[in-house]
């Protein structure tokens, strides 16, 4: 009997949490809502189940469809808050009235104010408003559907704790129209690196485009994805095994990161030239070391500091005085490494860079710091190093990017928003087509139209922000290509109502595809947003 009964109890339980109310993730504590347009609030529970929405004193009633789904409108409302609103029973607390912006796109809007703190680092600690929230949509993509809801994520404010992840544009963007309105900004981070544009439309959207679809439709079947990436991680596995285990620079009897490894036989190199990573015809991809010898002054013995290694392609490891102190694992963020206190000593001191080449040139980005920093003194690391192969390997295995391919984030990172109202969206995309940009112009405005319908909005706004100049001077094929990039663009700009071109191309930096000054662009985006929304200085 007592069995039987706690049978049932464990049933009533599982029956009661499978219809409990359930919400989408976008919807949480902390959460803005666009201001002005009418709330859509949505979400899912038992079929049929009946509960009530309260929002500011009324309670609105609601009942789930056959499918289990719901949706209210609540009215419009001007800027403000905190709210409090109660759906079943689900207490969404802080709510804010403001402005909403979708801010989307590649790598250079996914940046975070952490890579930018070399230029504004002062600014940012100063700065902390918790009118100002971003919510990031989890990278996940989907090639079967379109999708109700993205994983788990939150609404974060712009506090000290939270600010080193928001969007680097987004949060200077925010900055300047809060300043400007004294209105909540919320910012829906929607970014996720490399990724195209046809990654951010729908299937119905690229039906001029028929190689896209057909490129979709190659990975629609989730087991077939498994298995490349099952494929693939054996792959990286086997190719990794064997770099570590030919690499002599690593084994126990050799070491050749240790401080006291006698590096007199090493080839003597100019840290930025080609004199080194490759055999005098073609890279080698492997295992690359480099080591350089250094005095320190007696003052800075036995205390920390900084140690600044630019951009480096593609990964790499760093030892000081054979103790490990960092690693980056692909080319773009600068490495910037903390030498804990009590590793460095008077007199002679040593720095090794292991590089780790996947099969083009490995090098050090020029112009960019490379540096010891102690007590607001430094010494600077360019110049000659010592240079010897570890392991000399073939190219390492491709890597299947399924968020590069067509439609799938469409599916699972836009359409779940569908619901949301947003004042407009800022669009930083286009490296990732720059070999295609003969057609982008088309792709973006077919893009453009499929957002504004999913969003129910035919108005609404996209400020196209402008590729920044990239590449060496000497590199006149790529610079034209991207110029020619940047005309295609301004093309979308021209050919789509509401829409407008950011100047950005004056902010590049020709060794950095992801340049620094976010403020200036951020700035530049709140002035034209501004503008067309009537607020002038």
């Amino acid at each position: 009997m007592k069995r039987t009964t706690a049978i049932i109890t464990v049933l009533l339980i599982a029956a009661q949490a499978f219809a409990a109310v359930r919400l989408p993730s976008v919807i949480g504590d902390g959460m803005i809502l666009q201001r002005n347009e009418p709330v859509t609030v949505w979400g899912w529970a038992d079929s049929g189940e009946e509960f009530s929405v309260c929002w500011d004193g009324r309670c609105y009633p609601v009942a789930a469809d056959r499918n289990g789904e719901w949706t209210l409108i609540l009215p419009s409302m001007p800027a403000g808050g905190p709210y409090t609103m109660t759906i079943g029973d689900i207490v969404v607390n802080d709510i804010l009235i403001g402005d909403v912006f979708l801010c989307t796109g590649q790598s250079n809007m996914e940046l975070p104010v952490r890579r930018v703190t070399d230029m504004f680092a002062d600014e940012i600690a100063s700065y902390t408003n918790t009118r100002i929230r971003q919510y990031i949509v989890p990278d996940t993509f989907d090639f079967t559907a379109p999708q109700n809801d993205t994983p788990a994520s939150s609404w974060k404010a712009c506090t000290q704790d939270n600010v080193m992840e928001f969007s680097a544009l987004a949060y200077f963007y925010a900055k300047e129209i809060f300043s400007r309105t004294g209105v909540p900004v919320g910012i829906v981070n929607c970014c996720w690196g490399g990724t195209p544009v046809e990654a951010w439309m729908s299937e119905d959207a690229l039906k001029d485009f028929p190689l896209y679809i057909n490129e979709k439709r190659l990975y629609e079947n989730p087991g077939y994805c498994k298995r490349i990436k099952t494929l693939e991680g054996e792959n990286f596995h086997r190719w990794n095994t064997a770099l570590y285990s030919g690499d002599p620079g690593m084994q126990a009897e050799t070491r050749w990161y240790e401080y006291a490894y006698d590096d007199s036989g090493w080839k003597d190199v100019d840290m930025f030239s080609k004199d080194w990573g490759n055999d005098g015809f073609r890279p080698s991809a492997g295992s690359h070391w480099l080591r350089k010898d250094i005095d320190i002054p007696s003052g800075w013995a036995g205390k920390e500091a900084v140690l600044r290694l630019g951009c480096i392609v593609d990964a790499d490891s760093v030892y000081v005085n054979g103790h490990f102190v960092g690693s980056t694992g692909y080319q773009y963020p600068p490495r910037i490494y903390r030498i804990p206190a009590g590793i460095l000593k008077k007199g002679q001191n040593n720095v090794t860079v292991r590089i780790i080449s996947n099969g083009g040139q490995p090098r050090f980005i020029p112009e960019k710091p490379y540096k010891i920093i102690c007590q607001g003194e430094e010494i600077n690391l360019e110049g000659r190093w010592k240079y010897s192969l570890g392991a000399p390997m073939p190219p390492a295995p491709s890597m299947m990017f399924f968020c590069y391919k067509p439609v799938c984030l469409y599916n699972a990172m836009i359409h779940p928003l569908k619901n949301m109202k947003f004042r407009a969206v800022l669009w930083y995309q286009g490296e990732s087509n720059v070999d295609r940009r003969h057609e982008y112009a088309d792709l973006l405005t077919a893009m453009i139209g499929c957002w504004r319908e999913t969003f129910a909005d035919a108005g609404l706004p996209f400020y196209i922000v402008e590729l920044a100049d990239y590449l060496h001077k000497d590199d006149i094929a790529g610079r034209k290509a991207w110029a020619e990039m940047r005309q295609q663009q301004a093309k979308a700009a021209e050919m789509n109502t509401n829409a407008t071109l950011i100047r950005n191309s004056d902010l590049g930096e020709w060794n950095d595809i992801h340049p620094l000054d976010k403020k200036t662009l951020g700035k530049r985006a709140a002035e034209a947003t501004l503008k067309d929304m009537k607020i002038t200085k």
